[in-house]
């Protein structure tokens, strides 16, 4: 989490031992909740190793996975952190994961005792802006075969160790679909 931070914003000795203070652990076994639907989320996570996936069910009672975060992401209910409303998603451990936490009361330290780390906090906001407006465009521009390979190549280690059905949601393809687009890639 260090390393993100100073490669954002640089941070002092002391600014950095700051959050040592701040930061706990947490370990999650695959299949865990980090947050479920309806609960305030009220903390932000590092993953150290690892990956989670957030998604909410439709109106027929399908999962939609809306996200995915591999090791070095940050990861919460943003919207809920932020409004400190409920929470529309489950965040869920795909396999067991490593955690560093970080709560809202922590954060609001961080902020009130240094101008890095609000503009950390602006920098990481902005960062999470740009990568759902990505997102949202590349889901209308690109094809689910070209979402596959983007997401392929970015995350190659990471796919084998995702059902093939949440693969299909997060792509907005069918399971057969995407055991196509699969085959095709490889």
């Amino acid at each position: 989490m260090k390393t993100v931070f100073q490669s954002i914003q640089k941070l002092s000795n002391e600014e950095l031992s700051h959050l040592d203070d701040l930061i706990t652990f947490r370990k999650l076994k695959k299949g865990d909740f980090l947050l479920e639907e309806n609960q305030v989320c009220d903390e932000i996570v590092f993953i150290k190793k690892g990956i989670l996936r957030s998604f909410f069910m439709n109106h027929k009672g399908d999962e939609i996975t809306n996200c995915f975060a591999f090791e070095n992401d940050f990861m919460a209910s943003f919207a809920s952190f932020i409004t400190q409303q409920k929470a529309e998603e489950n965040i869920q451990a795909l396999v067991d994961t490593e955690l560093q936490v970080l709560d809202r009361n922590a954060l609001e330290e961080l902020y009130r005792s240094s101008y890095n780390w609000q503009e950390i906090g602006r920098k990481l906001t902005e960062m999470e802006f740009v990568n759902l407006q990505k997102r949202m465009v590349d889901f209308q521009k690109l094809s689910g075969a070209e979402r596959y390979e983007a997401l392929f190549r970015n995350h190659q280690k990471y796919l084998q160790l995702i059902p093939l059905q949440y693969l299909a949601s997060y792509l907005g393809v069918t399971p057969r679909h995407l055991s196509r687009i699969r085959k095709a890639v490889f």
